[in-house]
């Protein structure tokens, strides 16, 4: 079975068991690439390694891939029983370069690979059996159970990218040769590159609901541009036209670089691009995944965005033309106008594409489409673009922090897959974007164009739930309703009087009002953690910068502007003692613990097993802690399976209330302090449309 030459399967047509056989063996191959890929290390000290020292050791994304398989049908609800909760916590989260990842080596004791290969196994014997009994119907569309396994596959093959560029960044000994990951051998001088007119055009981009293919949610919607016309590199640039720029003194010539690029530079003290190997005697080398070559100069250059746009600029210099990078409208409008076909209507890739040709890169004239060479493959291509959603854009309920960490600006989009996109990547439609220091298989081609980039994200938060629950924790008060996070912090704090004010824990702590009370009122550190990178990427961003920007619904398409400040609130001094995290409430991470308090509002009711919290929590508490939970018990089988309700149901012909779940869970371990009370608090959806709940709030000390 050839295990490189896959697509990513239609999803609308076909015989189901068809259908199945298919994403059956998908799964496999999928799995197999992945295994072949960490075959390449030396021993089990290279899984620990660090290959870039603000990523996790490879031990990490070898648990990764096959915890997410577990999370995901865990949150699809397609499994009740998990394999191993200790990885599932522990490879779950930490994959991006973000502020709020916790890299601190003394909270991982990481486990030795061939206890992970186990894990890994009984995973794929589970996700096997899975898709063989599962119901399954076409189309498979979001809802569908089958698009939750798709999404796991599709988020393997993702790793297969990323994890082998971290391999390339190990030392040389730590990596061995392998026979599936055989690099192009054809070297040489590249033919200049020139530019080549492009005439204009309408584009429109974005996918309908019900598209054949699986795909990202960030690819769905609507985005509609005229394009004007520009000129385009026939060719990616090459290594040696980039040598260009490094001889004349690019690395170190600051007008070249933007503020962002120059602060990169310094901090690497870069000369040079990352994959290159200066000699001792004046030659240069090149990086591959497995080995060390000299440098084919006719191969594309790879760097990252920052590289990419301090050449544009020095070429710009050089020649007075308007040379920069090609906007993701331009990327796509050449693309079109290639008519390059798309997976999966390949007879064979037309480029050096999903794992077809090599596993590394090739010469910038080998793959022609009309006019141009390398409109897909070979490299990524970076573009000027930053990540936006398209309009329509909406977030799927079981991965909400695929792309809505990635809408800040600060992530520019890649585009044309490179020799190791396959899936999803080597898809027309796939929008993948990185921060701009980040490196991929990534290259570019320039652009000669006058034309203004249009940027079409702004820096206020769009979502609108996430800029609801901005306007409740930091927005005024509605109907004379105290601001609920406030009011629960307040009585916190009230239970807390001659207790300890060590360390205190909110617990789905949302966008993060509650944890700044927390640290005003005197905690000296405290913890926010929520599931959903939605609201605790606003957090960690008002922790970070002192302020958000939302823009709330007013009305249909009509939007009111906000910006809301922590020094507005007296909360800006106490920015240090908090921190903010993603977690699993209900499979916390073993670091989360040794608190004096832990506050969960409004969180019971969307856990989709809030018996285990409850029964599990004592264990992350001080003696004498004080846990405070407040709920409207909005029990909705939506987020919690019926079987798993704490109350709203009748047992026996008696009414069950959410209080009494609470009881029945927490009393081999807490004792109750005083009455439940009711805590209204207000929820603005639109301009003229409030949402009015009443919490019970309920506090219980630890025995």
């Amino acid at each position: 079975m050839d295990i490189r030459k896959t697509r990513t399967p239609l999803l609308d047509s076909g015989e189901p068991e068809q259908k199945r056989t298919e994403i059956l063996e998908y799964f496999h191959k999928t799995f197999d690439i992945d295994e072949r890929l960490y075959e390449t290390l030396r021993d089990n000290e290279t899984f620990l390694l660090r290959a870039d020292p603000l990523r996790h050791p490879l031990i990490f994304y070898y648990g990764h891939t096959a915890t997410f398989f577990i999370n995901k049908l865990t949150i699809a609800r397609l499994l009740e029983t998990r394999i191993n909760p200790a990885f599932e916590s522990m490879f779950a989260v930490g994959v991006d370069e973000m502020s709020w990842d916790d890299l601190d080596e003394r909270h991982y004791d990481w486990p030795p690979p061939q206890a992970v290969k186990a894990y890994r196994d009984q995973v794929r014997e589970l996700v096997d059996a899975l898709i063989r009994r599962l119901p399954l119907s076409l189309p498979i569309g979001w809802e569908n159970p089958f698009w939750a396994i798709m999404m796991a596959i599709e988020h393997e093959r993702i790793h297969l990218e990323t994890s082998s560029v971290l391999i390339r960044q190990l030392p040389i000994d730590q990596v061995v040769a392998h026979p599936f990951w055989e690099i192009c051998p054809e070297s040489g001088e590249p033919p200049e590159n020139r530019l080549i007119a492009v005439e204009g055009g309408k584009i429109s981009l974005g996918k309908p609901a019900g598209h054949p293919l699986y795909g990202w949610d960030n690819e769905y919607g609507l985005h509609q541009a005229e394009v004007t016309g520009f000129k385009a590199g026939q060719y990616l640039v090459s290594n040696r036209e980039f040598l260009e720029f490094i001889e004349a003194g690019g690395y170190g010539n600051r007008s070249w670089w933007t503020e962002e690029g120059w602060s990169w530079r310094t901090f690497r003290q870069a000369t040079h691009p990352l994959f290159w190997i200066s000699r001792q005697d004046g030659s240069w080398g090149l990086r591959t995944m497995l080995s060390i070559i000299d440098l084919p100069w006719n191969w594309p250059v790879e760097v990252n965005q920052l590289e990419a746009k301090a050449f544009c600029n020095w070429k710009a210099e050089q020649t007075g033309l308007p040379i920069r990078l090609p906007s993701e409208d331009e990327w796509m409008h050449l693309h079109g106008l290639a008519r390059v076909p798309d997976q999966p209507d390949w007879g064979q890739a037309p480029g050096n594409i999903n794992l077809e040709q090599w596993s590394s890169p090739c010469p910038t004239d080998r793959f022609r489409f009309g006019d141009f060479y390398d409109i897909v493959g070979n490299v990524w291509q970076w573009t000027e673009t930053p990540i936006y959603p398209f309009h329509g854009f909406a977030v799927h309920p079981w991965y909400d922090d695929f792309s809505t960490p990635t809408f800040d600006t600060r992530h520019n989009l890649i585009k044309g897959g490179s020799w190791i996109s396959t899936g999803n990547e080597a898809t027309a439609a796939a929008r993948y974007a990185f921060r701009r220091h980040f490196f991929q298989h990534a290259g570019f081609r320039y652009i000669a164009s006058a034309s203004p980039v249009a940027l079409y994200q702004d820096q206020y938060e769009t979502d609108r739930l996430a800029a609801q629950y901005c306007e409740a924790h930091y927005g005024g008060e509605h109907f004379g309703v105290a601001n609920y996070p406030a009011t629960c912090t307040a009585i916190c704090l009230e239970m807390m009087q001659g207790k300890s004010l060590g360390h205190a824990l909110d617990l789905g702590c949302s966008v993060g009002r509650a944890a700044f009370e927390l640290a005003k009122g005197g905690f000296a550190r405290v913890t926010g953690l929520d599931f959903s990178t939605r609201f605790f990427r606003l957090a960690a961003r008002m922790q970070e910068e002192g302020y958000l920007r939302y823009a709330f619904p007013e009305e249909g398409e009509i939007f009111s502007y906000h910006e809301v400040a922590l020094s507005d609130l007296g909360l800006d001094a106490i920015r240090g003692r908090v921190g903010f995290f993603q977690a699993d409430a209900c499979n916390l991470p073993v670091k989360f613990t040794g608190y004096d308090l832990v506050l969960a509002a409004n969180l019971i009711d969307r856990l989709y097993a809030p018996r285990a919290f409850l029964t599990g929590i004592h264990k992350r508490m001080n003696p004498g802690g004080i846990l405070v939970i407040s709920s409207p018990y909005t029990w909705q089988e939506e987020f919690t399976r019926k079987e798993e309700w704490l109350g709203g149901y009748k047992r026996d012909g008696e009414n069950v209330t959410g209080l009494d779940g609470l009881e029945a869970a927490l009393a081999p371990h807490f004792r109750r302090l005083g009455e439940a009370r009711d805590i209204p608090f207000v929820l603005r959806e639109t301009g003229r449309k409030f949402q009015h709940s009443i919490a019970q709030l309920t506090i219980w000390e630890l025995r």
